[in-house]
């Protein structure tokens, strides 16, 4: 393959991972808002609105969790460039329902939706990268695929914050449509991934693995050996609690903080910038300065310490450090976790990834349930219990040397 048509093929992935991202990124800020409105449209009791968002938020890894295995399973048969297809496919039709829904229940409707469709773009979109990469080169494409998604997210909010505060007068029904102000980011996300998605389907190049059963069974009593769980159990709890903190800002800065959605977008436009800058940073220099074990202890010291001094600050330029430190942090762990998880086994680093990728979805999951239902003993408990649980798992990273040495001896 020419260098410049590999070059084109990563863009066009990094393009689909970013524009799945900005929708994703879109909703942070303005979900606490746009669900309030709504369960005061259908007179639900306020005091079930947290759980609602929270709720919200779970519902869609969820379902991505549920089908992830699907996608990756049928990307293996047809090839990965029409399942990436059928999931921005999806992403279009989940923003437009988002964006048009007049009750819960269509909000619910549409992330089941997105859940199914979107599972396919992350996980799929990856294992296309790692198709097309060489061993030497997975590093710092794992590394810009995060940036891709972290780009996502600092713009998402952005977009979101601004739009929704946009003067538009427009109101419009159809049936059990309606289109108003708080319409606009979501039908923005779905123009920009219809556009992506006719430029995927006319320039991308399909890609098939087949794998020998032989092998599959091989690698996979290979895969999940001690040291490759507790490479997941670490992304586990990094996923659980960058989710929980996302779900328990927008609604701590709403309800506590008083923010309205433009600066609660600032603050996940802080948090992706920061991620966004360093994760190449130390997926390509980190190495010279600290081993990827003492990179990954320090980062998960930083994250624990930022989450459980976050509800006792205030003002917002310090609320916004605090944000910063802590998404550092998170910048530093999460290279070098994919690194390692991609090179567990060198002919499934796809199938890996899909299995980090389900890992990941369980603590989305996780993350926003608990996280709602400890805001119900006070704004203090989430963050603290959060913190102490990123702290609680540096132990594990001691661990980690132990169980490479066996698995590589085995």
């Amino acid at each position: 393959m020419e260098r410049k048509e590999k070059l084109n093929r990563i863009f066009l992935i990094l393009l689909s991972l970013f524009v799945v991202m900005l929708g994703y990124g879109i909703l942070l800020p303005t979900l606490p808002y746009y669900t309030e409105r709504l369960a005061l449209k259908d007179n639900l009791d306020t005091n079930l609105i947290n759980f609602h968002i929270g709720l919200l938020t779970s519902i869609y890894p969820l379902f991505q969790l549920l089908f992830v295995v699907v996608w990756g399973k049928l990307s293996d048969k047809y090839g990965r460039k029409p399942i990436i297809i059928c999931g921005l496919l999806g992403f279009v039709i989940m923003q437009v329902l988002t964006g048009l829904a007049t009750s819960l229940t269509m909000l619910y409707i549409a992330r089941i939706f997105g859940g199914i469709f979107t599972s396919s773009v992350i996980p799929v979109s990856n294992a296309y990268l790692s198709d097309i990469t060489s061993n030497k080169q997975r590093t710092k494409i794992m590394a810009w695929s995060g940036v891709a998604i972290s780009s996502g997210v600092i713009f998402g909010p952005v977009i979101g914050g601004f739009l929704s505060q946009t003067n538009i007068h427009i109101k419009f029904s159809i049936g059990l449509l309606h289109l108003d102000r708080f319409s606009v980011p979501f039908l923005f996300a779905a123009l920009l991934g219809l556009i992506v998605l006719f430029v995927i389907m006319k320039w991308l190049k399909n890609t098939v693995r087949v794998h020998k059963t032989v092998t599959q069974k091989m690698s996979l009593r290979f895969t999940f050996s001690n040291y490759f769980i507790m490479l997941l159990t670490l992304s586990f709890v990094l996923q659980f609690v960058v989710t929980l903190f996302e779900t328990v800002f927008s609604i701590y800065g709403k309800d506590e903080l008083e923010f309205n959605s433009n600066q609660v977008a600032i603050g996940f436009m802080l948090c992706g910038s920061v991620m966004a800058v360093l994760q190449p940073i130390f997926a390509n220099y980190g190495e010279k300065i600290l081993a990827s074990k003492k990179q990954i202890v320090l980062g998960l010291l930083i994250s624990g310490l930022s989450l459980i001094a976050f509800p006792f600050f205030k003002n917002e330029f310090l609320v916004y450090v605090l944000i910063s430190v802590f998404a550092a942090g998170a910048a530093m762990v999460t290279p070098n976790l994919l690194s390692a998880v991609s090179l567990t086994s060198k002919e499934n680093t796809g199938r890996n990834i899909s299995i980090q990728s389900s890992t990941n979805s369980m603590g989305q999951i996780l993350g926003p349930v608990l996280g709602t239902w400890l805001l119900a003993g006070g704004f203090y408990y989430p963050f603290i219990v959060s913190g102490t649980i990123v702290l609680m798992t540096i132990a594990l990273v001691y661990m980690l040397k132990r169980y490479n040495k066996d698995s590589n001896s085995n």
